[in-house]
């Protein structure tokens, strides 16, 4: 078991994502993502791009050991009261879909975080519902796969 002390919210928050984006390989398209959401939400305000940098490499690192998706989700679910949880369902929803589709490992993640955060599913429904709503595409939009 690694030593990786408690979360601060933010570092769950990216951890969270840094969980989802891992199951086939970080993109540079999860990575913008990522890196956008900490630019932009209120959350992040005091989150450097230096301390998602470091929070990133945490994550993989935990995400490397044995028992550690495990492991993350405890350190994830203990940093972060229920209204936050959702937040961090809301934010690996979006990295899902940062690529244009979500293969079934990706959507197994999701259930298992969804599960592991004790997000109610009507809520979770809600979430994946608006997430998809932002990622529509045109008509015969090439849809992009990274």
């Amino acid at each position: 078991m690694s030593t990786l002390p408690a979360l601060t919210p933010p570092e769950a928050l990216v951890c969270t994502m840094v969980l989802i984006a891992a199951t086939d390989g970080i993109t540079d398209r999860e990575i913008g993502v990522m890196s956008g959401l900490v630019q932009t939400l209120p959350i992040f305000e005091d989150f450097s791009s230096a301390d998602l940098a470091t929070a990133t490499e945490a994550a993989i690192a935990l995400l490397g050991e044995s028992k550690g998706l495990a492991h993350a989700s405890r350190l994830i679910r203990d940093a972060l009261e229920p209204r936050l949880r959702e937040t961090a369902y809301a934010l690996a929803c979006e990295v899902a879909a940062a690529d244009g589709f979500a293969d079934q490992e990706a959507l197994r993640l999701l259930a298992y975080v969804r599960d592991e955060l004790h997000v109610d599913a009507l809520v979770a429904s809600a979430i994946e519902r608006a997430t998809r709503a932002r990622h529509q595409r045109l008509a015969g939009s090439p849809v992009a796969r990274a």
